[in-house]
């Protein structure tokens, strides 16, 4: 357990890096760069949900100064945007522009021009004839094929393969005896659930920046979570020479994992810039952003059976994935999606089904938790009935359940298997419990009148990275460079990026805490593919504890190296000196103990070091976690609803989490609210319906795409957040990560406390004031 006494900088509250050109509005965005002579881009998307372009006439643009680019003129290479996992679990096919578009806003052209202005009446002057085809709108009829097949083969391991009933990818997993379990069980319930489809509703719409080069490469800047496989994507489809593709970091304005892939806008950029010889700036609106990403849609039929004493026997889930027009990567999810259930409670017999389906609706792609809060929902629904049906307390259900400290986790999937060796999770549920007043809660059934109030009870957990002990199906590592200056300041350099939550002030603290430096002295420096090492992505919760843990590595090392060349200047013995940071001189002081004589700052040492031609104090690293040790959390949320509206109000939130070692206090807790509001809105708001044409039926616009304000959430003084104290052994000063858990159990909990105050339980997402009503004038018709 860490002592946070003892730290300098850990678990203390710090001014941001980044802090002050934010409040300023000095930070930049790609949406806010600009280059002298750029041209500006806009995309032609196709307004039909499924497809054929028969003929494409460009030449009135053209004739009006454009530089227009067509599918016809694109590289015919199919790719996935995402490249975080291996070969042997990539599918294939995307392509830069397509001629037979499967969703409405599907590029299928692309205009440059010197204003968006002239590039708007450029794009409207190109002729489309279409050859329109049925669509299929949801992936119970995408799986009957009555209208053919929407990807006749896709390229899987760099071959072709043929694609069966538009079932793009599936996974099937049996452990243990399934029908012994739950022939043995005394009760087993089986419940199907439904999933909503929500917008990532980032701040940030997406965005690049490109400028070719002399060398017949490119220079870019877009809205990414990964420079370097933007960098390796372009190279695949274009075949650019990796060394002369520079992808700069620019500030992220959020993602919640809709920028994990090379977004859909940057191959289009760099194209129209080799084409155009200029730079191109491309940015969506909020409307074309809506069209371009979602999450993914689950259907979950799930079983569970149980012993008279609680005691799981068997499980089983069937899952059919509505993934939209293309892959981002739905097979890692389908193994993902038995790693969140089977990770939950301990099931010695499981079975798992997991089919991702093609439709024609817009792609899907990881949103904050990558299946976890639909996984999570189902089965805290799950586990709270069971409860009942076995006369238990939900929470001694829980209790008997789950899985701790020494058990197998399966973190993100089947081939990404650890022992969990951190675990508050009874802390989290007993605590939670008192804060909230569990034992007096409200009993299903048992209230009358217009409001109702109810407790429910959700926990969870993400994994901190997709590490693993031995190599599996995912790429996960990162690197980091560390050098002093000769002024005693220190230049930290990572291609990871940072997504607004405060990843990178956590690696500075831990620089400084290690080191001995103040954390004013650590710079973090905007890098590019050209001048960092390779880190996968910004995804996994991984922030932390990988990119934090390479961080320390470096570190680490520099330390040494400034007690070797301290030694020298000091002629005393390197393990013998201490570092310390002196607030007062704003430098690292190196001393011998007890020896006012034997002391020099930093600064003058890395000066001395520069004069006498010792050398620069540097480091560099890469770290493939070893582990994935999963975060732990738990809400406790009370709920009032209204039944002659049908609204439903959050009144207290106790949320609880298990992160390791607390780097940030404040940034932390602002997780676990925002994570609160995510999963609010996933519960009770949250969905993109299509109309009968195959678009949205909220035609892209924010106004009509509903989430919660902060009049709309609990006030300040009702939520109540706390950390329990544990540290994890593989983490950097035993921390572990927190952004994806702090959403995943809410939804849960908030489904729990809606059948405690109604004693109506829902299985379909979202829990809408129209539903609540429906359900309680059917159960006033049976009486």
């Amino acid at each position: 357990m860490a002592d946070h006494n003892s730290f300098h900088f850990l678990g203390k509250k710090t001014i941001r890096k980044d802090g002050l050109a934010k409040v300023l509005g000095a930070e930049k965005y790609a949406s806010d760069l600009s280059i002298p002579g750029m041209l500006y881009a806009r995309v032609l998307k196709s307004p039909f949900p499924r497809a054929r372009v028969k003929s494409i006439d460009v030449s009135k643009s053209e004739g009006m100064g454009a530089v227009v680019i067509t599918f016809i003129e694109m590289p015919r290479i199919r790719f996935c945007p995402r490249l975080v996992s291996t070969p042997e679990a990539t599918y294939k096919d995307w392509r830069v522009l397509s001629g037979n578009p499967l969703y409405v806003g599907e590029p299928i052209a692309a205009v440059a021009s010197e204003s968006e202005e002239d590039a708007q009446r450029a794009l409207e002057a190109i002729e489309v004839d279409f050859e329109v085809l049925e669509p299929y709108m949801n992936a119970l009829d995408s799986l009957k094929g009555g209208e053919g097949l929407l990807h006749e083969n896709v390229v899987f391991n760099e071959k072709e393969i043929q694609v069966e009933n538009n079932i793009a990818c599936r996974l099937e997993i049996t452990e243990g005896d399934v029908q012994k379990g739950f022939s043995e069980s005394d009760v087993v319930i089986e419940r199907e659930f439904r999933t909503n489809r929500r917008y990532h509703n980032q701040l940030e719409n997406k965005s690049v920046l490109v400028s070719p080069e002399v060398d017949g490469g490119v220079s870019l800047w877009s809205t990414s979570q990964t420079i370097h496989n933007t960098r390796l994507l372009l190279h695949e489809i274009f075949g650019i020479p990796v060394s002369k593709i520079r992808v700069h970091k620019a500030a992220l304005g959020g993602s919640f994992g809709s920028s994990i892939q090379t977004n859909t806008i940057v191959p289009i950029a760099v194209a129209l810039a080799l084409k155009a010889r200029r730079p191109i700036k491309l940015s969506y609106t909020r409307e074309e952003d809506m069209r371009d990403h979602s999450s993914y849609q689950m259907i979950f039929r799930m079983k569970l059976g149980a012993k008279k004493d609680g005691k799981l026997q068997a499980g089983e889930l069937n899952m059919i994935m509505d993934i939209g027009a293309h892959q981002v990567q739905a097979y890692p999810l389908l193994g993902c999606v038995v790693g969140w259930w089977v990770s939950l409670y301990k099931l010695p017999n499981l079975r798992y089904v997991g089919k991702a389906v093609y439709t024609n609706k817009v792609p899907s792609c990881a949103l904050r938790g990558y299946g976890n809060p639909q996984t999570t929902w189902a089965t805290e629904s799950m586990m709270d009935e069971l409860a009942e049906a076995l006369g238990m307390d939900p929470l001694d259900l829980r209790l008997k359940n789950y899985i701790g400290k020494g058990d197998l986790f399966w973190g993100q999937g089947p081939t990404v298997k650890s022992i969990i060796n951190s675990c508050g999770v009874e802390e989290i549920l007993r605590r939670g419990a008192e804060l909230i007043g569990w034992e007096n809660r409200p009993k299903p059934f048992a209230q009358r009148g217009r409001f109702r109030r109810g407790i429910g009870l959700g926990r969870g957990y993400h994994t901190s990275s997709a590490g693993s002990p031995i190599p599996g199906t995912v790429i996960d590592y990162t690197g980091a460079i560390l050098k002093v200056n000769e002024d005693g300041t220190l230049d930290y350099i990572t291609a990871m990026m940072d997504q607004g939550g405060g990843t990178l002030d956590a690696h500075a603290k831990i620089i400084s805490e290690e080191i001995g430096v103040p954390v004013d002295n650590v710079n973090v420096v905007v890098a590019d593919t050209q001048t960092t090492v390779y880190d996968v992505n910004t995804h996994a919760s991984r922030g932390v504890y990988a990119g934090g843990g390479v961080a320390l590595m470096v570190a680490r090392q520099v330390k040494a190296k400034i007690l070797e060349f301290a030694g020298r200047a000091l002629e005393a013995y390197p393990h013998a000196l201490k570092i310390r940071p002196d607030e007062e001189l704003g430098q690292a002081v190196i001393y011998a103990e007890g020896l006012t004589s034997k002391q020099i700052t930093l600064g003058e040492l890395a000066s001395m070091a520069r004069v006498k031609n010792w050398g620069t104090i540097a480091a560099v690293e890469s770290l493939r976690p070893g582990s994935c040790p999963p975060h732990f959390t738990g809400y406790f949320i009370e709920v009032e609803v209204d039944t002659e509206t049908g609204k439903v109000k959050p009144l207290k939130v106790v949320a609880g989490a298990d992160i390791g070692t607390v780097i940030n206090p404040d940034l932390a807790a602002g997780q676990i609210h925002g994570g609160f509001a995510m999963g609010w809105s996933m519960a009770i708001l949250e969905d993109t319906p299509y109309s009968e044409s195959g678009d949205l039926l909220n035609q892209g616009m924010m106004t009509d795409y509903k989430t919660p304000t902060t009049l709309d959430l609990p006030k300040l003084d009702d939520f109540k957040v706390f950390f329990v104290e544990t540290y994890e052994p593989s983490g950097p000063f035993g921390a572990k990560g927190i952004g994806e858990g702090a959403l995943n159990p809410v939804a849960g909990a908030v489904a729990n406390a809606i059948y405690n105050a109604l004693g109506i339980r829902f299985y379909v997402l979202p829990m809408t004031p129209n539903m609540i009503l429906k359900a309680l004038k059917d159960r006033e018709r049976i009486k």
